[in-house]
């Protein structure tokens, strides 16, 4: 597995891991986005697999990133390249860190609402607009996180 540590192919400092991550999180709005539309033209069983498929490979993303970050050394050692200060930068990661939790926390609420609404047999139907409002508010955390983790990506391998 050191292969992943080997320089990434973004033409950063970042390691291969970090790149793969970051290319899935960017991607990530946009099959989202691909999925919404399902649900918007009424194919809900397509977007609910869909969703649940995203949801189940971005937890699985995460769990690489964690695993490279800590066998990389830390935050520390991934900062070690960077011109950007210090406390700077850990104010940007602790942003980008609180918004992926909340974004995280209203996800699993979204999709476990959606399961608890469908065996109800009240999504579609008397829950659709609740289902939407907390599906909108987790496409923004979504945007919301790969905005701010292209922020760390930057200060941490760019500058």
């Amino acid at each position: 597995m050191d292969y992943i540590f080997q320089a990434g192919f973004l033409g950063t400092r970042a390691p291969l891991f970090m790149d793969i991550v970051s290319v899935i999180v960017a991607a990530l709005p946009f099959l989202i986005y691909g999925a919404i539309m399902l649900a918007k033209k009424k194919n809900y069983s397509a977007h609910e697999k869909v969703q649940k498929l995203l949801f189940i490979t971005s937890v699985i993303v995460v769990g690489f990133f964690e695993y490279g970050v800590r066998m990389e050394g830390g935050y520390k050692n991934l900062m070690e390249g960077s011109s950007v200060s210090h406390d700077y930068l850990l104010y940007v990661l602790i942003f980008h860190i609180i918004i992926s939790v909340i974004t995280l926390i209203l996800w699993v609420m979204t999709l476990y609402y959606a399961k608890r609404y469908k065996r109800q047999s009240t999504l579609p139907g008397l829950y659709s607009e609740a289902h939407k409002k907390d599906g909108i508010r987790t496409f923004i955390g979504i945007i919301l996180t790969m905005l701010t983790g292209a922020w760390v990506y930057a200060l941490l391998f760019i500058y």
